[in-house]
């Protein structure tokens, strides 16, 4: 997972947890041996790779813009 992640790097994602099925958003900046650093709003939070099931680019409409709602 960590060599996967580190081609999010400096890209807005949605993180999907099992870990009680959180879902992160952000833009990761650091992808470390055993975690990821993530930016959003200005503030920094570190999460376990150990517990990421899923990573994505944030959805785009065709007009580039973000998504107001992400369905999965």
């Amino acid at each position: 997972m960590k060599e996967l992640a580190k081609r999010f790097i400096d890209k807005e994602c949605l993180i999907y947890s099992f870990d009680g099925g959180r879902q992160f958003e952000g833009i990761i900046k650091e992808v470390d041996e055993n975690a990821m650093l993530i930016e959003k709003n200005g503030e920094l939070e570190a999460i376990n790779l150990d517990f990421v099931i899923r990573i994505r680019e944030y959805p785009k409409n065709k007009n580039g813009k973000k998504k107001s709602i992400v369905v999965d």
